[in-house]
């Protein structure tokens, strides 16, 4: 079945990766699939299919200081919906026009394409070749310092869209809104919710930094504290914000399987990284990305996966998830996969070319189009619990934004991986404080250690010589010190 049959004729749709439910149109909330409530094991995450035959990637490159919300708003299922639904293009640039200013009064500046450029310090310092280099995205100078504000506008965007366009009645309006954070995700939500006149709910963890609680107090959040209970594993904060949503609160969250559309505003990352390396002229051979609940990483992933259909990138690149020793389910779920996809690859004689990581993912890559490979990624995304599940101790890292407690879009960075050659990077806490003093004191970039820890997984691969020196690799800055 042709792309734009399973998709009615929509350029953007929303599709259960677990299942293959499919959100209707005129759904005001598409943000949970309906079945994932149904114990059936499955990986219920409503998930964005384009159509490539309907969608055209901008042909110039976008400058930096554009919003991004409007250089690639024919890409949004926001916008698709909108205009489905009685809204011109004209409507939708003035809502974003509005929001952005709103967003702007509440933290000094609104949204814009943040600067790619490559890094002649820190390459010649991890032995890059002339034609080969390390590429940083920095998002540090973003909304409220972080890349999470692209996740949050993107979902007050849909929810501006639902109500103006009449999908939601006059008493279904002005919803609550509810995320689980403690750090630059519950900054972000506070930003935007408040430049949206909404009223949020942000669950805490008891060791929330006093600095953050505070500005989130000024920003008019409503904060409650969640400490963890003896026995129960997991996030507190997700397990009392899953309580807000069953109770009629809207997800206003960076965990995919609670609200699929907070990937869409994170696509204008992907969307860049594309547009500006084509400027540039050179390939991108690697991406390094931090991974905690894993919508930084989906959104990349996915974001470059539009590109590539839409032809403005000749090429995935190798994907590599970052996770630290102290706590890593996604690497836990990436060797469970891998494990099983190299056994059905035995089964019919095809082995890695050695021992390595490296070689098992070339294989994997190799034999990406094979069923062996697929079935194992649909099997992986149908029974979730053989995969991900919380880790089992408290997990700990100076790189703390990146320490949820389980990979929430799991499936789809994996499969990122699996597909694209790449695999994941644990970072030691030597190399996370190394790494970050090696990135502020080379680039001039104020960035945290959560948000240098891509930088940091570089770091290690490098040293176990499994980047090649005339590589251009890419690496996200994507928190500011505080």
């Amino acid at each position: 079945m042709s792309t734009a049959t399973r998709l009615g004729g929509a350029p953007v749709a929303l599709v259960c990766s677990g299942c293959g439910h499919r959100a209707p149109s005129d759904e005001p909330y598409p943000y949970r699939c309906p079945n994932a409530s149904s114990g059936d094991g499955a990986d219920h995450v409503m998930t964005r299919v384009v159509d490539p035959s309907l969608l055209r990637f901008p042909e110039e490159p976008p400058s930096e200081g554009r919003n991004p919300f409007l250089a690639f708003r024919r890409l949004f299922y926001s916008y698709h919906q909108a205009r489905s639904h009685g809204l011109s293009d004209e409507e939708y640039v003035g809502l974003v026009e509005q929001l952005d200013r709103a967003v702007a009064g509440v933290d000094g500046k609104g949204f814009s394409i943040t600067p790619l450029s490559r890094s002649d310090a820190l390459g010649s310092r991890l032995g890059f070749a002339a034609e080969g280099g390390v590429w940083i995205k920095d998002e540090t100078g973003n909304v409220s310092g972080s890349h999470k504000a692209r996740h949050l506008m993107g979902l007050l965007l849909q929810i501006e869209v639902a109500e103006q366009s009449g999908l939601v009645g006059e008493d279904e309006r002005s919803r609550d809104l509810a995320i689980a954070s403690c750090g630059n995700a519950a900054l972000a939500a506070a930003v935007v919710a408040r430049a949206g006149g909404r009223t949020l709910d942000v669950f805490i963890p008891t060791s929330a930094d006093p600095g953050v609680v505070e500005r989130l107090r000024r920003l008019g959040a409503r904060l409650n504290v969640c400490p963890r209970r003896e026995g129960v594993p997991g996030d507190p904060t997700y397990h009392r914000l899953r309580q807000a949503l069953a109770a009629g609160a809207l997800p206003f969250t960076c965990q995919g399987n609670e609200n699929g559309l907070t990937i869409e505003g994170g696509l204008t990352l992907g969307y860049e990284i594309a547009a500006q390396m084509r400027a540039s002229g050179c390939r991108m051979d690697r991406l390094f990305v931090q991974v905690g609940g894993g919508a930084l990483a989906s959104s990349c992933i996915q974001g470059l996966q539009d590109a590539v259909r839409l032809g403005a990138l000749r090429a995935m690149p190798r994907v590599h998830a970052v996770q630290t020793r102290g706590g890593f389910p996604l690497k836990r779920a990436y060797d469970l996969v891998a494990a099983r996809i190299l056994e059905r690859l035995a089964g019919e004689g095809i082995r890695p070319r050695g021992d390595g990581y490296r070689e098992a993912a070339d294989a994997m890559l190799e034999h990406a189009a094979s069923p062996a490979v697929a079935e194992v990624l649909d099997y992986a995304a149908a029974h979730r619990s053989e995969f991900m599940w919380p880790w089992e101790e408290e997990p700990s890292s100076i790189a703390h934004g990146i320490l949820d407690d389980e990979t929430y879009d799991w499936v789809a960075v994996v499969r990122g991986m699996v597909t694209t050659g790449g695999y994941p990077v644990l970072a030691s806490e030597e190399t996370l404080v190394e790494a970050n003093e090696q990135a502020r004191a080379d680039t001039g970039i104020d960035v945290d250690h959560t948000g240098s820890s891509g930088f940091a997984g570089l770091v290690e691969l490098a040293r176990q010589g499994g980047v090649a020196p005339g590589e251009n690799v890419v690496v996200l800055f994507t928190g500011i010190r505080r």
